[in-house]
């Protein structure tokens, strides 16, 4: 029999009613789960009053932030002994109050990094607006917001509220915790515990490999991806589209062949799609339902000569996992190839920069309605007016702003200090520093660190496609929680081997990549993998993992064999391995290979296993439950990728603060759906080791849970961002911005146009005919290249019209 959920308009529901008691899933109250003695509390229950002349109990303050109007009050109102903490809200702008645990050495728990915390308080409150705050001590930079584990429902009479925390960050010392009201009405509270989670658990057992379980390991499937893709989007049912369009080949173009390829990882096999215009370099992102929105593409390519450059087409469609099948849409307002693609809170798309179909920068912003299934007409969408250069990564912030990270693929020289956040609502841009070499972040990636409630942003590597110098090392932070975010630097990206056209040889000094692929997993790091050290040639053979717990790589890991720079992509599939394709040089080869990397995580034993879900259909702030066959340490939703040219901006991981009952957890669904936008997720169950289970996709929200839940307030979200500098004055209303046609950083003087003779040589190449030509051979360039007009670049010094 379906269980029956009881949501409230978009708010956390309350837990689940089952008709059949059956496998042991009747939802009542969560019973309190197995934890070690003793309370690591002082004063518990408020019976100790604090020192003389102060109005809190020993060891408790008073908290909280924000436009509010508050009263703090020991009542006799209690649930066990004679005294209670009653906060009430009568007023409120923004901000919350609670009763915090005293942040000092006496009062604060001890607690272990590594370990978990079972955090339990009994309550009474008549607002939803209630959470479970979590405070942690860093040995290094103090006191600092954790995490929001929890919206406990309005009860009348006195409940039972419990959550397990995270696994405590590293150079964690203390805790200190309480409920915080930040909607008005009245909350009290009694009776809190904090106590560590039973023993630590057993060491994995390595199941491969002493190197497998170290470094992972890299398989090359047989099966060859069947069209040159340039997209990868993970569909809703575990499927994989690959999207090629003309495939960057001017001859597919010129014969109107375009095409795209369905994955299917049960199976290993490739199933091509026919694709009703070009998409080669379009954009595309999954819209709530799962079906796959795709931007423009390529209106043509440029002339011969290079004097026009790639035009964008106005052309968008979507493409549903069901039928296998594109339906068009409405057109956008211009053209834009290589445009950004992020979904909003309510399910809407937005869309900036790439080129116009005359081969301009496009200054327009476009927006796609969910509710409508539509673009919009220009006058209803905001416009700044602002080119934000090609694939510029807009990533969503957790207040329905966007954050442009600073990374781009074609797009140096923009104004101002190369990363910015964007108020749509009140149409302005405000830059934000720190980022470094700001013109040499071309194909770096971004990614919204996990979890996304942290509200950080690593940004890797780059170079710039025009001067060509060799690819950087530079990985920079920013913690958009911060009142003024700076982004200040990371530690530096590994090295490999890079093959420069003689063979691999270690990287050296400064040396980095580009067109670097940076892929969420679900124990919490990020893998990054492929790239080159110069724009499209040169590929590095290296792959690291980067913790965000302790802001470090770990270097050294199993390195795809196949070359991975332009054209290029990896992503996590629902097994918790990644896949890679793609490798489309400038000599315009491509390469069909196929890698899977299966991570030492999956060499650590069996994995947990999500033995039911009681409903895929989640709406946001839902307690949902699950049942799993042996104790987790964490829960998350990461949503699937959608890929291209190292960048996927909508790329999340979101956690999910656990109550835990034996193998029954009830999860705590994120009530802002601009930390986890509506759309399909996967759901991976993850052990202590790290080891996680096989994903389950569920359903969160949707264009009416999203409305109601943005409604209501959210908590915390102060010092977010809230102490910008000015913002810069936006253009005045033009049309569009010059853009050179080399701004792909390819002389089209040179053979066809899927060939891409570099505008700059790389360092060290002298200018001179013999060594250019010596640089290309080495690179497997075609011989002979037809000269298109000019020579600039004098690769034919006898005139005969072919270069080299």
């Amino acid at each position: 029999m379906r269980p029956t959920i009881r949501r409230r308009a978009g708010r956390r529901a309350a837990l689940l009613a089952v008709g059949a008691m059956t496998a042991g899933l009747l939802l009542t109250a969560p019973q309190q789960a197995t934890a070690g003695p003793p309370n690591l509390l002082s004063n518990p229950g408020f019976e100790t009053a604090g020192a003389a002349g102060s109005d809190m109990p020993s060891c408790w303050s008073k908290s909280g932030w924000g436009d509010n109007d508050f009263t703090f009050a020991t009542v006799a109102d209690a649930h066990g002994g004679t005294k209670a903490m009653r906060v009430s809200l009568t007023r409120r702008v923004d901000g919350d109050r609670k009763a915090l645990v005293t942040e000092n050495t006496a009062c604060a728990p001890t607690v272990t990094p590594g370990r978990q915390y079972d955090l339990s308080a009994w309550y009474k409150s008549n607002t939803p607006d209630v959470s479970v705050t979590v405070f942690r001590r860093d040995t290094t930079a103090g006191w600092q917001y954790w995490t929001d584990l929890q919206n406990p429902p309005v009860s009348a009479g006195w409940a039972r509220t419990e959550v397990r925390t995270p696994v405590v960050p590293p150079n964690t010392d203390k805790i200190a915790w309480g409920l915080s009201v930040y909607g008005v009405g009245t909350l009290t509270t009694d009776d809190y515990a904090l106590e560590e989670v039973g023993a630590a658990p057993p060491q994995p057992v390595c199941s491969g490999t002493a190197q497998e379980c170290a470094k992972g390991t890299w398989q090359v499937i047989p099966a060859q991806n069947p069209v040159r893709s340039m997209h990868a989007v993970v569909l809703k049912n575990g499927k994989v589209l690959l999207i090629a369009g003309s495939g960057n080949d001017i001859a597919q173009f010129n014969a109107g062949t375009f095409t795209s390829a369905v994955y299917d990882p049960a199976n290993g096999s490739f199933r091509t799609i026919p694709t009703p215009v070009d998409m080669f370099c379009a954009g595309h992102v999954q819209l709530s339902d799962g079906r796959v929105l795709v931007m423009s593409g390529n209106k043509g390519y440029p002339s011969a000569d290079g004097s026009i450059g790639y035009q964008g087409l106005k052309d968008s469609y979507t493409f549903d996992p069901a039928t296998e099948k594109y339906t068009r849409t409405n057109d956008m307002n211009g053209g834009h190839w290589y445009p950004s693609a992020t979904v909003l809170g309510n399910g809407d798309v937005i869309s900036f920069g790439g080129l116009k179909e005359d081969s301009t920068g496009n200054v327009t912003a476009e927006k796609f309605s969910a509710a409508q299934n539509k673009w919009l007409p220009m006058n209803e969408v905001n416009q700044t007016w602002s080119y934000w250069g090609l694939y510029p990564s807009m990533i969503l912030m957790q207040d329905g702003r966007l954050f442009y990270s600073g990374s781009h693929t074609f797009g140096n020289g923009t104004p101002g200090t190369g990363a910015s956040i964007y108020d749509y609502d009140a149409n302005t841009i405000t830059d934000v520093p720190g980022l470094r070499n700001k013109d040499e972040r071309d194909e770096s990636a971004s990614v919204l660190l996990p979890p996304a409630q942290d509200q950080r942003v690593l940004t890797i590597g780059g170079g710039n496609n025009e001067r060509n110098p060799a690819a950087n090392r530079i990985t920079d932070i920013i913690d958009l929680k911060k009142p003024s975010p700076v982004y200040t630097a990371g530690p530096d990206l590994p090295q490999g081997l890079v093959d420069t056209g003689a063979g691999k040889r270690p990287q050296a000094g400064a040396e980095g990549k580009m067109y670097v692929s940076a892929v969420l997993l679900p124990d919490g790091k990020v893998l990054e993998t492929g790239g080159g050290l110069h724009d499209r040639a040169d590929p590095v053979f290296e792959a690291s993992f980067f913790d965000p717990a302790t802001n470090s790589y770990q270097a050294g890991l199993a390195a795809d064999p196949i070359p991975r720079t332009y054209h290029s992509a990896s992503f996590l599939m629902p097994d918790g391995r990644v896949m890679s394709v793609g490798d489309n040089p400038g000599n315009g080869t491509y390469n069909h290979n196929v890698s899977i990397y299966t991570p030492p995580y999956l060499f650590k034993g069996s994995r947990p296993q999500i033995t039911s879900v009681i409903d895929t259909q989640w709406v946001y702030g839902d307690t949902q439950r699950i049942t799993v066959n042996r104790p987790i340490a964490k829960a998350e939703l990461i949503r699937p990728a959608a890929v291209t040219h190292s960048s996927d901006p909508n790329q999340r991981f979101v956690d999910l603060p656990m109550t835990v009952d034996g193998n029954n957890i009830d999860l705590n669904v994120t009530s802002n759906p601009n930390l986890a936008p509506p759309g399909w997720y996967m759901l991976f169950a993850v052990d202590a080791n790290g080891v996680p289970s096989i994903a389950t996709w569920v359903h969160l929200g949707g264009p009416s849970a999203s409305a109601a839940a943005q409604e209501q307030p959210s908590a915390h979200e102060h010092t977010f961002a809230d102490r910008l500098g000015p913002a810069r004055e936006n253009p005045a209303k033009r049309d569009s911005v010059p853009v050179a046609p080399s701004v792909a950083g390819c002389d089209r003087h040179y053979g066809t146009v899927n060939v891409c003779v570099p505008t700059r040589f790389p360092d060290g190449v002298k200018a001179t005919a013999k060594a250019r030509c010596e640089w290309l051979a080495s690179h497997q360039y075609p011989r002979r290249l037809k000269v298109n007009g000019s020579d600039p670049l004098r690769l034919d010094p006898d005139g005969d019209g072919f270069a080299c």
